[in-house]
């Protein structure tokens, strides 16, 4: 059911059996495997899923090239709806560790909100990353490109750079490495540091011996029309013509609620086992905000997995069928 500000105290008092963080394609697939599990499940997004800015899957088997992440994002939201899950579009704050159940403090709507508190047995943190974008005076400039032919993923999008002039787009040196990956797709590659940082004699060097070119000035803005990005004109108003480019700097992580659980992680990316069990037994994470590839085929997978597991021990720990058996006698 989609729960609305008025339907929230129905549910306030039932705990559930899971409580997903996040409903992109790791949380939308945990959702339907959790709910075709008889659990009950509630589901909780803010809206903003990194694939839903992705405007055609090239590489997702079996769908038509040009579907958009939202339309997948969609047909999982109805499939998780028609098996009697809940969802709420909400904001998760907070994670509190009560023993046997978690409380869940969400904040609901974003003008004059409303605080309600959930409870499960189990959580599954899906709520992704959003990748940092460069930081230009006007910056609707560059949402106009990003997701479109200013790519965020290598794995998703080098092919689609291939033979291409391209920009990558960096924060720091190390973000610049990635240039040295796309060099499989295309030589044409240029390496943007929008003035931001000093690149060091040995990347020069080696950016150098590939053919790069190393651009250093600050961006002014992009250029193109129709979201298909054509170069970039620099502050001094010269103007760098590009086929497509290629953003690396980094991601924000959306776990700020898990604070206040003691978790282990490998940099910003939270660590788990091969059925994405985290370091407390009954925390899941799945899809961008694990240890692994950023593919929604990959995300869609890990949202099974924990289903499953969490299947397995809540099946082992009641010992019963969640609904009677049906006699055959006549």
């Amino acid at each position: 059911m989609q729960l609305t500000k008025q339907a929230l105290s129905q549910r306030t008092d039932h705990v559930y059996d899971v409580l997903v963080v996040g409903g992109g394609a790791a949380g939308l697939s945990a959702g339907i495997y959790l709910q075709r599990y008889l659990l009950s499940t509630l589901m909780i997004d803010k809206g903003k899923a990194r694939s839903f800015w992705m405007q055609e899957l090239h590489n997702y088997l079996g769908l038509p090239s040009d579907t958009p992440g939202r339309e997948v994002l969609k047909q999982g939201k109805d499939h998780y709806l028609s098996l009697d899950g809940d969802y709420l579009h909400a904001y998760v704050e907070e994670v509190i560790d009560e023993g046997e159940t978690f409380a869940v403090r969400v904040r609901v709507g974003r003008q004059n909100p409303t605080y309600e508190v959930f409870r499960s047995r189990y959580l599954i943190a899906a709520s992704g990353i959003i990748d940092h974008l460069p930081q230009l005076s006007n910056m609707k400039n560059v949402f106009d490109y990003a997701g479109y032919n200013l790519h965020v993923c290598l794995i998703c999008d080098g092919y689609e750079m291939r033979d291409q002039r391209a920009g990558v787009f960096g924060s720091n040196e190390s973000s610049l490495d990635v240039a040295f990956s796309l060099g499989w797709f295309t030589p044409h590659i240029t390496v943007f540091t929008n003035g931001a940082f000093e690149v060091g004699p040995e990347l020069r060097d080696r950016l150098t011996q590939k053919g790069y070119t190393l651009n250093e000035q600050p961006i002014h803005q992009f250029l193109g029309e129709n979201h298909q990005m054509s170069g970039v004109e620099l502050a001094d108003g010269s103007v760098v013509e590009l086929d497509a480019g290629l953003i690396s700097m980094g991601s924000k992580y959306h776990a700020d609620y898990l604070n206040g659980i003691d978790l282990d992680y490998q940099g910003g990316n939270v660590v788990t086992d091969t059925m994405n069990r985290t370091s407390h037994p009954r925390i899941f994470a799945v899809g961008d905000l694990k240890v692994g590839m950023n593919q929604v085929i990959v995300a869609a997978s890990d949202g099974a997995l924990a289903a499953t597991q969490i299947w397995r021990d809540i099946r082992r720990s009641e010992g019963t069928r969640r609904v009677p058996m049906v006699s055959n006698a006549a």
